[in-house]
């Protein structure tokens, strides 16, 4: 017989071959036959570099050998079989061995079990059976753990791509809120350049604009409206009169103070000029919605207003709000020209044409009291202009003055959009008006 030989009994290879390693022929036959009946793949060897020669050619699910072998002993080869094909399973095969070194060769890995001759057929095919078991056992673990290092390796590699672009995230967002900044800069130079040019052409309507910024605010405050809702609120106050630059001074005073006696194609031209100053502030990028609310500052709920005639629900919802701060606001100076009047004396101050306005939607009846008219409510009254909006307009010389209102005759209220508020010496508080003179600087 040759020093190796294969019995093939079945098609499977890998975790089924066995090789075998015995210096006695019959113990190899004995071992070869039984083995084969149950389908493992036995290859023989009858002295160990036989044995090592197979073991570098082909993988084994397990290694029988027996121990009293010439040349080296069946521990000495089963090590040398570790180093080189360390998942197979170790088998001892012995009749004389201490049990105490049998025990350690198990103990550190260097056997899996032993044998004992004679050994019952049962017993050793039970072993072997384990044996590939474990093999098998031990040869998915290593792929397992093979595969958990590479997706490891991967995730290692995902993670640093990661990393990376979420560094070119945050650097493009850096570079966003620097553009974004930017953009908020230029249009608020924008919206500034045309308050600065409504201010130039008419001081009073520049002042004024300022004043309904204010009361328009204070809304944003009360209503906590959004932030973006607020900046378009707020834009709007300030430009909602700037399609009135390039009209005549004159026309804007008379119609400030009576519109009603305007001709109607004067009345006609001045009720355009929320479309005029939607046009304007188109030219600007992004005050698109800024556009619209000054549109339609002029609408009416009862559907009385200019230019479109919406009414209720059709008028957009910061239309009706900067409506409403446009009224209350125009409470001071509105224009710097003397009041038409014939009875000023020479070298008497002119007087200056002045409207107070208040909001007061439940009242039946309002009046101003104040340093202008001895604090009478019968001497100056108020009539209502729209849906709670109360106006009256006063020639005043220039001066200070302190003053309220008296709703329904009898409840006393200070002015809200008054610049400035005065104690009256019995715990409430006075408005205080300062009326400039013709051609001062506001």
């Amino acid at each position: 017989m040759t020093a190796t030989q294969s019995t093939a009994v079945s098609s499977t290879t890998g975790p089924n071959r066995i090789l075998v390693i015995d210096d006695e022929q019959i113990v190899l036959a004995g071992l070869r036959e039984t083995l084969a009946r149950e389908n493992y793949d036995v290859v023989t060897a009858d002295n160990s570099f036989a044995a090592l020669s197979e073991l570098q050619k082909q993988s084994f699910a397990v290694i029988i050998s027996d121990h009293q072998m010439p040349g080296v002993t069946g521990l000495e080869f089963l090590s040398q079989a570790k180093g080189i094909q360390p998942f197979a399973t170790r088998i001892l095969i012995t009749a004389v061995l201490s049990l105490d070194t049998v025990i350690d060769a198990i103990n550190k890995g260097e056997i899996y079990r032993f044998i004992v001759k004679p050994w019952l057929r049962e017993e050793l095919l039970a072993t072997v059976k384990n044996a590939v078991q474990r093999y098998e056992l031990i040869n998915r673990n290593a792929a397992l753990r093979a595969e958990a290092v590479d997706m490891n390796e991967k995730l290692q590699e995902l993670n640093k791509s990661l990393e990376q672009q979420m560094a070119r995230v945050a650097e493009q967002n850096q570079r966003l809120e620097r553009l974004n900044q930017a953009l908020a800069e230029n249009l608020l130079h924008s919206v500034q350049m045309g308050l600065h040019i409504l201010q130039t052409f008419h001081p009073a309507l520049g002042n004024q604009a300022r004043r309904v910024h204010e009361v328009c605010k204070a809304m944003a405050d009360t209503l906590n409206l959004p932030a973006e809702k607020r900046q378009a609120l707020e834009m709007s106050a300030w430009l909602h009169d700037i399609g009135l630059v390039g009209f005549r001074r004159d026309l804007i005073r008379r119609w400030e103070e009576n519109p009603q006696i305007l001709p109607e194609d004067e009345q006609t031209l001045l009720q355009s000029h929320p479309i005029l100053g939607q046009d304007l502030v188109r030219f600007v990028h992004h005050l698109e919605e800024v556009g619209t609310i000054i549109r339609a500052h002029h609408e009416r709920f009862d559907g009385t207003g200019f230019p479109d005639k919406l009414k209720g629900e059709e008028i957009p919802w910061l239309g009706r709000l900067l409506a409403v701060a446009a009224g209350f606001g125009v409470a001071r100076t509105i224009d710097s020209r003397p009041a038409a009047t014939t009875s000023a004396t020479a070298g008497a101050p002119t007087p200056v044409m002045v409207r107070l306005v208040v909001l007061q939607p439940d009242a039946r009846t309002v009046s101003a009291v104040g340093d202008f008219n001895g604090w009478d409510p019968a001497r100056t009254s108020l009539q209502q202009v729209s849906n709670g909006v109360w106006s009256v307009t006063l020639p005043l010389t220039p001066g200070r003055y302190e003053y309220m209102f008296v709703v329904d005759g009898q409840r006393w209220v200070s002015d809200p959009a008054a610049i400035e508020q005065s104690d009256d010496g019995f715990g409430a508080r006075n408005a205080v008006l300062e009326v400039l003179p013709p051609g001062a600087p506001l």
